[in-house]
């Protein structure tokens, strides 16, 4: 919960409540969505979470590394055990949403492989997200 909150805090900064699409803790366990927490000498330092649309796709929820921990490659472990869970589950497509401002997550996604596509699912043109795909 406190990663989820440190994440709420960092985007309310950059966005408005419209532009933001994270999933409160509560509507994680709604929705089903396989929730992860990255430990670093006992500590919490990353999360993430996939929600799986059928065999469609997955979604990526609530990425999050604490930034005194970013360049470690955490983030990038978090990814690699998302996609892992997403191909255990038979689902060969991750998608995420994320904003124009979170300009080192952008870099990790394009740099492991993930292709800017348009909004998806529920999603609606913002020109403040940005909307991935990687093909697993």
């Amino acid at each position: 919960m406190a990663l989820i909150e440190e994440l709420e805090t960092h985007l309310s900064a950059f966005y408005p409540v419209e532009s933001r699409h994270g999933y409160s803790v509560n509507k994680l366990i709604e929705e089903e969505v396989a929730f992860f927490i990255l430990r670093y000498n006992e500590s919490a330092v990353a999360c993430g979470g996939a929600k799986l649309f059928g065999n469609d796709y997955a979604e990526i929820k609530r990425m999050y590394v604490r930034p005194e921990f970013r360049g470690r490659g955490f983030g990038k472990n978090m990814l690699d055990h998302l996609a892992e869970h997403a191909r255990a589950s038979g689902v060969l497509r991750l998608r995420l949403e994320t904003g124009i401002y979170q300009l080192e997550a952008v870099r990790l996604y394009e740099r492991v492989g993930f292709q800017p596509i348009g909004p998806f699912g529920d999603y609606k043109p913002d020109p403040l997200s940005l909307f991935y795909e990687n093909t697993l």
